[in-house]
């Protein structure tokens, strides 16, 4: 009989059942709450969603993924719209740095970076992360492009990757107190470059 044959078992499969789902998040969320990073494995997070640990490996294939779930379920960072990408870019870090220096994100992300360097599930689990997170930054560049505030061959991914280094090395480097002024002067530096002007 195949795994498709049975409705009463909405929990297996590939697509995830979401009552299933969130008890399990839920679950993972407590466990980590309790028993921090260090603490935190698949199977505790099972025994107390009283799920099967094949189901759990189903949904999420590693330890990242779920821990990259429950960090985007935390996640509350603003994407500013205001009309002019400076402060769209300024609004976006400040928000950030303040989201994980405020909650448990910040070490939970931290951590997920740590592991990625030598787990190569946690380094597939980051990338997809990652690819997600620098495709939502770049649709800010993007509008920016159809305002006409940057030029038609800039490439918005690439201005992504560079705003998210910035956050990423003051988040591994637990320097997440950053004044408005030095975030808005490293927004003008990718946005205006550091070249002198050109002596004629």
């Amino acid at each position: 009989m195949g795994e498709g044959a049975d409705p009463g078992r909405k929990s297996i499969g590939a697509r995830r059942n979401p009552d299933s789902a969130g008890a399990i998040l839920e679950a993972a969320e407590a466990v980590l709450v309790e028993a921090g990073y260090s603490g935190f494995s698949i199977e505790a997070v099972a025994r107390r969603a009283r799920a099967g640990k094949p189901t759990i490996y189903r949904w999420w294939p590693s330890k990242a993924a779920l821990l990259l779930d429950i960090y985007q379920r935390q996640k509350r960072v603003d994407n500013p719209d205001t009309g002019n990408i400076e402060d769209d870019l300024v609004g976006f870090l400040n928000s950030l740095f303040s989201h994980w220096h405020d909650t448990s994100s910040g070490s939970i992300f931290r951590s997920i970076v740590a592991e990625a360097q030598s787990d190569a599930s946690a380094a597939a689990a980051l990338d997809e992360y990652a690819r997600g997170r620098r495709a939502h930054t770049s649709r800010m560049i993007e509008r920016a492009k159809a305002r006409g505030e940057v030029a038609t061959d800039v490439d918005p991914l690439l201005v992504a990757d560079l705003i998210g280094s910035f956050a990423w090395v003051h988040l591994l480097t637990n320097r997440l107190h950053g004044e408005e002024a030095a975030i808005r002067a490293a927004v003008r530096y990718v946005l205006k470059g550091i070249a002198a002007p050109s002596q004629l």
